[in-house]
């Protein structure tokens, strides 16, 4: 709210990295919560990647992709832990990122 208040959406370089950050921090979460298998993980991960098949035109492949066919199944599980491992170090490479950015912009609040 108070990026909100004080205008620091102005700086689009610094905004939408920290934007990217949020969604691949959700996404780890996300990942990590289908990673024990259990009956509410696979129900999860089912409604979930079915939400991307809403986008035109590239949904269903896109599902189909991240599912490794035509279901949620061991070849998602796999896909997942891969994403989950890989991501934290895209997001501290995105931190520093991030943190040169608003070293360059500056993160006071205005006076």
């Amino acid at each position: 709210g108070r990026g909100m208040y004080y205008g620091s959406y102005t700086f689009m370089e610094t905004w939408n990295i920290g934007v990217v950050l949020l969604f691949a921090v959700m996404a780890t979460a996300f990942m990590g919560y289908v990673l024990p298998w259990g009956q509410m993980s696979f129900w999860g991960a089912t409604v979930i990647t079915n939400l991307l098949s809403a986008i035109p035109y590239v949904g269903t492949t896109l599902v189909e992709w991240i599912w490794g066919g035509f279901s949620v199944d061991k070849a998602t599980l796999t896909r997942f832990f891969a994403f989950h491992f890989i991501l934290p170090f895209i997001i501290a490479a995105l931190v520093i990122v991030h943190l040169l950015f608003l070293h360059e912009t500056g993160s006071n609040n205005p006076t």
